[in-house]
């Protein structure tokens, strides 16, 4: 679009405007840049924080099955000492028989 002194409205603009412009877009460009560390910041930081009660999480259920495991692994063991001592002689023979069983294993 031409003017009346015949130069178009980008061929009016001065040299130090056009350098104002550039000064302008390039602290645009250093603010964005800020704001996006920022971001990448604030991003960074949750997903450490969503990660640690993550960890945190699985170690409590770990620690409950495994408090969990224990507890029937004593009752288990309580079970086979009464059945030991109602019936030693037939505990006896099983303990025999699993040897014979693991003796025949092992020869192979």
């Amino acid at each position: 679009m031409a003017t009346a002194t015949g130069k178009t409205a980008n061929e009016s603009r001065t040299n130090p405007d056009l350098e104002a412009d550039i000064k302008q877009l390039k602290a645009d460009i250093e603010k964005l840049t800020r704001q996006l560390a920022k971001t990448g910041e604030h991003g960074y930081g949750t997903a450490r924080r969503a990660a640690t009660e993550g960890v945190e999480q699985l170690r409590a259920q770990g620690e409950a099955a495994f408090d969990n495991l224990r507890s029937n692994a004593r009752d288990v063991e309580a079970q086979l000492l009464a059945s030991v001592r109602e019936k030693p002689v037939t505990s006896l023979a099983i303990a025999a028989g699993v040897g014979f069983l693991f003796a025949l294993l092992a020869r192979r």
